[in-house]
């Protein structure tokens, strides 16, 4: 496929946090290997049509809402779409293109691959075909210089913090997991005595779907911990945390998490949680063979690997296949 330079590309996704970064660390890891113009397209469905299945959606330009990010020519050279709210435009962004854009599609879209030029996968997904490349992990935004420049509004405060820092990376609640108060009452004693045994400080974050009860008994037992928790309120400094810490703890759930983690290259270990892991315990001994995560059981570990670079490994293979 012949294209002008820069490349024209959008992300395509319902703009949450977590579906839009993969999709937006994608774009900017092509944009490193050659020169593009990214613009970020968030889809909202009128309120009548939120929660319509995919296979209902005949027309989905007209059931967006006001608000909506618009999905019409003119079309980029590259669209990255990601989440199941992607899938009524990415299936039909061929067609209505009339050929000129190059479809990706990130995850597992569940549906026919033939609509799609190229679908990335995590490799847990076990997704086979001959348009598919498949990741480990998820694709994510992590570079130095971004974690850098996300570090510096924070760096002043986690400055004053002793070494070894150790950042926790709390998820919760999902499909595989779920965090008990009781399993979140054995994490924070862990977590704590790790903190205090090393003389360091602790970087705390939670998510979205960390259940109240377990944030509360984290919070119970670790609020006396020296370091950072950021519940919420203000900034997030969750890129900050990356970067300042020297131990990584996160929670099994996240395949996010566990890949950014793994993008920093330095010691992660995981937390586990209650549940059948199923397919992410694929993932998680994947990351282990790689030597990227070991489990934790309380102490903290020191070692060295290659950061996780399968987000760029992903965007040279869209350009290679683009352009073969």
């Amino acid at each position: 496929m012949a294209v002008n330079l820069p490349l024209s590309i959008w992300t395509v996704t319902d703009g949450r946090v977590g579906i839009e970064n993969q999709a937006l660390g994608l774009a900017e890891a092509i944009q490193r290997l050659t020169p593009a113009e990214i613009t970020t397209k968030r889809l909202r469905f009128q309120r009548l049509f939120d929660r319509w299945p995919n296979a209902l959606r005949f027309w989905p330009r007209a059931m967006l809402a006001d608000a909506s990010d618009r999905i019409e020519a003119p079309f980029p050279d590259i669209a990255i779409a990601n989440g199941r709210a992607s899938l009524p435009f990415s299936t039909r962004l061929k067609h209505w293109s009339g050929g000129r854009t190059y479809v990706v599609q990130l995850q597992d879209p569940r549906t026919d691959l033939s609509a799609f030029d190229l679908v990335i996968p995590p490799l847990h997904d076990g997704v086979i075909g001959p348009n598919v490349f498949s990741i480990l992990g998820s694709p994510n935004r992590i570079t130095s210089e971004r974690l850098e420049q996300e570090a510096a509004p924070f760096r002043t405060q986690l400055a004053e913090l002793a070494r070894p820092r150790i950042a926790v990376l709390i998820g919760g609640r999902s499909k595989a997991y779920d965090m008990s108060a009781a399993t979140a009452e054995r994490l924070a004693d862990q977590v704590a005595q790790a903190v205090e045994t090393s003389g360091g400080s602790l970087l705390l974050t939670f998510s979205r779907r960390t259940p109240g009860a377990a944030r509360a008994a984290l919070m119970a037992r670790l609020d006396g911990v020296p370091g950072l928790i950021w519940d919420g309120e203000g900034p997030n400094p969750y890129f900050a945390f990356l970067e300042a810490a020297d131990h990584i703890l996160v929670t099994a759930d996240s395949v996010n998490m566990a890949a950014e983690a793994a993008a920093t290259g330095k010691p992660v270990q995981i937390l586990a949680l209650d549940g059948d892991g199923g397919k992410f315990d694929a993932l998680h001994a994947a990351l282990q063979s790689r030597g990227a995560t070991r489990p934790f059981s309380g102490t903290l570990e020191s070692w060295t690997y290659a950061p996780l670079t399968e987000t760029d490994r992903a965007a040279r293979e869209v350009l290679a296949r683009m352009r073969a």
